[in-house]
C-alpha cells in the first residue's frame, strides 16, 4: 500500500489515516502486507512518525521513503491546460510523479500494489476482503481493481503491470491528472476506434473491475493544494455488502424485458444493483453472451429480494450454448434437452431461484440464456447473478 503525503498548511490527516489502516489489520494480515509512505517534508517528520509507529517500522510493516530532489524536473515552465491555474497544474504534475515513485519502489516488494491517499479511513476487514476478491479474479482478466469510486484512492494493480503504467504516466504526466491518464491506458489497450463508445466502455470494464461497497472513505477537508477545500465523500462507503462477492465472466448482456426505473441488467451482472423488469411473458429472455467461451463450473440466479419478495421469476428455464456446436458429444440427457437453436436446457427456476452445476461435457460455454416459457409474475426482480468459472 502506497501513501503519498506532503505538508499541509491547515491540517494533516496522515496520523489518523495510518492508525485506521493499521488498527484494522489482524496479526496475520500484518505479516501479509507492507505499507509505504512517501514523505516530502522530512526534517522532523521521520522522528515524529518513528516515535508514533516505531513498532510498525521496526517490524517492516511500514517504511518511510523520500525521493531525492533531483527526481523532480523544473516546474516553472508548465503549460496551463483544461482551465487549471498554474499552481494547480504544478500540484497535479508533481502528484503524478509522486505516484510513479511509489509504484516503482513497491514493484519488487509484493504481488499487488494499492494506491491510497493520506486523508482516508477504512472499513473493518478491508485487507482480507481485498485479498479474497483479488484471488477470485484470473490474473490475465484485469488491470485495475477499484475499492473506492473516488479519484486514485483504493486502486489496486498487479506488480507485473506497474512498468507499463509508470511508463505511460511518465509520457503524459504534465498533460492530465492521474485518474484521467489511467482511463487512457485502458482505452489504448482494448478500445477499437471502429466501434462505438458503448463497446469501448464494456471492453474497459473487463480490465477495470469495481468492488462495492467501497472500503476506503475520503475524510480530508483541506486539500494538499493550498487553499483548496475538498468536500468529496464516497457515498458507497456506508452501504452494507448486499451481494455475494464474486466476479462474472466478461459478457454482453441483453434482454427482451422492459427495464423499470433504471435497474438495468448490466448493473446486476456487475454486482452493482438488481434487475427490475415489468410483466415477463412467454418468449421473453435474458441473455449473457460471453466475450470468449468459458469453462463454467456452476451458476446461481436469484430473483426477488427482501424489498420485493414476490417479484420472482417462475416458469423460466436456464439454457447454455456450448461452443463445441456439432462436435458436442451428445448423451441421451443432452439430446433430450437440446433446443433447435443449439442451446441446451440445464435447469429451471424453483421458488424464484435457479442454481446448479454445469456438466463438464458442455464446456466451454458461449452463452447463458434465461427463457420465460409461460406468463410469469407482473413484476420480476433478478437480485443476483453468479456464473462461476472452473478454477484455473
Amino acid at each position: 500500500m502506497g501513501i503519498p503525503t506532503v505538508k499541509r498548511k491547515v491540517k494533516s490527516y496522515l496520523v489518523e489515516t495510518l492508525h485506521s489502516l493499521i488498527d484494522k489489520l489482524s496479526p496475520e494480515e500484518m505479516l501479509d502486507c507492507m505499507a509505504r509512505r512517501k514523505i516530502n517534508h522530512l526534517n522532523n517528520s521521520v522522528d515524529l512518525y518513528y516515535d508514533r509507529f516505531s513498532t510498525e517500522i521496526n517490524s517492516g510493516l511500514m517504511e518511510i521513503i523520500s525521493p531525492p530532489a533531483t527526481y523532480y524536473p523544473d516546474f516553472t515552465n508548465l503549460k496551463k491546460t483544461f482551465g487549471d491555474s498554474k499552481e494547480r497544474v504544478k500540484w497535479r504534475t508533481k502528484q503524478n510523479l509522486d505516484y510513479c515513485f511509489l509504484m516503482m519502489y513497491a514493484q519488487e516488494k509484493g504481488i499487488y500494489y494499492i494506491q491510497l491517499e493520506d486523508d482516508i479511513v477504512v472499513k473493518q476487514n478491508y485487507f482480507s476482503t481485498i485479498k479474497n476478491f483479488a484471488l477470485q479474479v484470473s490474473s490475465e482478466d484485469w488491470m485495475i481493481l477499484e475499492f473506492s469510486q473516488l479519484g486514485f484512492i483504493g486502486k489496486m494493480f498487479q506488480a507485473s503491470d506497474i512498468t507499463l503504467i509508470v511508463e505511460f504516466i511518465f509520457m503524459f504526466y504534465k498533460e492530465k491528472p492521474i485518474d484521467w491518464l489511467l482511463d487512457h491506458i485502458l482505452w489504448v489497450k482494448v478500445c477499437n476506434p471502429e466501434k462505438d463508445a458503448k463497446h469501448c466502455d464494456r471492453q474497459k470494464s473487463n480490465l477495470r473491475i469495481r468492488f462495492r461497497p467501497s472500503l476506503f472513505q475520503h475524510v480530508g477537508l483541506h486539500s494538499s493544494l493550498e487553499g483548496k477545500i475538498q468536500k468529496l465523500t464516497d457515498k458507497d462507503f456506508l452501504k452494507p455488502l448486499l451481494h455475494t462477492m464474486h466476479v462474472n465472466p466478461p459478457a454482453e448482456v441483453s434482454t427482451s424485458l422492459k427495464v423499470y426505473q433504471g435497474h438495468t441488467l448490466e448493473k446486476t451482472y456487475m454486482g452493482e444493483d438488481f434487475f427490475w423488469a415489468v410483466t415477463p411473458i412467454a418468449g421473453d429472455y435474458i441473455l449473457f453472451k460471453f466475450d470468449k467461451p468459458v469453462d463454467v463450473e456452476s451458476y446461481l440466479f436469484q430473483s426477488g429480494n427482501p424489498e420485493h419478495p414476490g417479484d420472482i421469476l417462475i416458469n423460466t428455464t436456464v439454457e447454455v450454448l456450448p461452443f463445441k456446436g456439432e462436435e458436442l458429444e451428445i448423451s441421451k440427457e443432452t439430446k433430450d434437452n437440446q433446443l433447435e437453436d443449439g442451446y441446451v436446457r440445464i435447469g429451471k427456476f424453483e421458488g424464484g431461484v435457479a442454481e446448479g452445476m454445469v456438466n463438464p461435457s458442455l464446456n466451454p460455454i458461449s452463452a447463458f440464456r434465461l427463457s420465460v416459457i409461460q406468463n410469469s409474475a407482473v413484476w420480476a426482480v433478478l437480485n443476483e447473478i453468479h456464473i462461476k468459472k472452473v478454477p484455473n
